[in-house]
């Protein structure tokens, strides 16, 4: 999974790169935290580019699945871009994301700047 890596907030961020195979089985997630881990960042964000259709379905089990993979591990992941349309769609991605976004391993942010102003909370 390449990508890049750089510090926000004194935290230093693996962030993938928009193009690559999607993230889509608990195997791609513990590939996407070692990559992460070997490259010594404590923060993992990944661009909603590349998700599929059936991680927003709910009713696939994909987003808990990678959900519980990276709390598991001790991971915290920030999915970056706008999901407002998917949002108004469904009220249990609705929920999800709500519920997701209180907590510290995983965070929808709309954009960079949502996510450095997250940082900044201390809430990580």
């Amino acid at each position: 999974m390449p990508g890049s890596v750089y510090e926000k907030q004194g935290i230093r961020i693996f962030e993938c790169s928009l193009e690559g195979p999607w993230l889509r089985t608990a195997r791609d997630a513990t590939e996407l935290m070692s990559e992460a881990w070997s490259e010594g960042a404590k923060f993992i964000a990944f661009p909603t580019e590349r998700l599929g259709d059936d991680f927003f379905d709910l009713r696939t089990g994909i987003a808990g699945e990678l959900a519980q993979k990276f709390v598991t591990y001790g991971a915290r992941v920030a999915v970056l871009g706008d999901i407002s349309p998917r949002l108004a769609k469904s009220q249990s991605l609705s929920a999800f994301v709500l519920e997701a976004n209180r907590g510290s391993s995983l965070w929808f942010v709309s954009n960079q700047e949502e996510l450095t102003a997250r940082l900044s909370e201390g809430v990580y």
